[in-house]
């Protein structure tokens, strides 16, 4: 068989050079034009879900979330295995899927899957799973700081205020760029210092001072009043 091919090449020597010419050109385009990936994901095709209940053990996080969470979401289409994680405070479930079901495609179905759960008593009260990222950790590659300059001190507040409503969103809309998940800072908030005299002078509880304050901070619409040809809306805003 082998010196069939030999002969065969020896007494073709045209063809052979024009099939070497044209393996060397595509070599040459396929070096050039491959992308390259400075840390290649080497990942399953998997897609993650969080889920947060704040101050629970492991043990419960488990038991009412992470257990029926998981025989909820193990039935869906082109499942190969499902990882599970129970913590402090989050659950977190890894589903992995065959390399030949499209990512986008199986983020559908359990997103699908997440809002039959929200509508049932499946989970506890309060408890609402969420979608990972559309990217794995290997992904991130940049972090940032904002600082202010010496010359121009800026407020903590406004700092941060800087980076989450102008800095964020126009890296959001960047190309490529998945999510920018912001770590630190101060935003602006109020605080109210209670004196214990004073509520026990006035008969009012503490809860009661709660409720107050979460009364006067939402916005309310009251509906439409109809005057000279004119609709005016009313509104109460917090």
């Amino acid at each position: 068989m082998i010196e069939r091919v030999i002969e065969y090449c020896i007494r073709n020597r045209f063809l052979v050079l024009l099939a070497a010419s044209v393996l060397v050109v595509w070599g040459i385009y396929a070096v050039i034009n491959t992308p390259v990936d400075a840390v290649p994901d080497l990942s399953e095709n998997q897609v993650i879900v969080f889920t947060d209940w704040m101050g629970r053990s492991p043990r419960e996080i488990e038991d009412q979330v992470t257990y029926p969470l998981s025989l909820k979401l193990q039935g869906l289409a082109g499942v190969r295995t499902l990882r599970s994680s129970s913590e402090f405070s989050f659950s977190m479930i890894t589903i992995i899927f065959e390399d030949g079901v499209d990512y986008y495609f199986a983020r559908q179905r359990v997103l699908e899957k997440l809002d039959e759960v929200r509508g049932s008593t499946l989970l506890p009260a309060g408890v609402a799973p969420r979608l990972a990222a559309d990217a794995t950790a290997l992904g991130q590659v940049f972090w940032y700081t904002v600082e202010p300059s010496r010359t121009n001190p800026i407020d903590p507040a406004r700092l941060w205020a800087l980076n989450k409503f102008y800095i964020v969103p126009q890296l959001n809309s960047a190309r490529g760029v998945s999510e920018v998940a912001t770590v630190g800072g101060a935003p602006l908030e109020y605080q109210i210092d209670v004196r214990p005299e004073s509520l026990r002078a006035h008969g009012v509880t503490l809860a009661e001072v709660y409720d107050a304050v979460a009364r006067s901070n939402y916005a309310a619409g009251g509906g439409v009043i109809h005057k000279n040809n004119a609709e005016y809306l009313v509104r109460f805003a917090g």
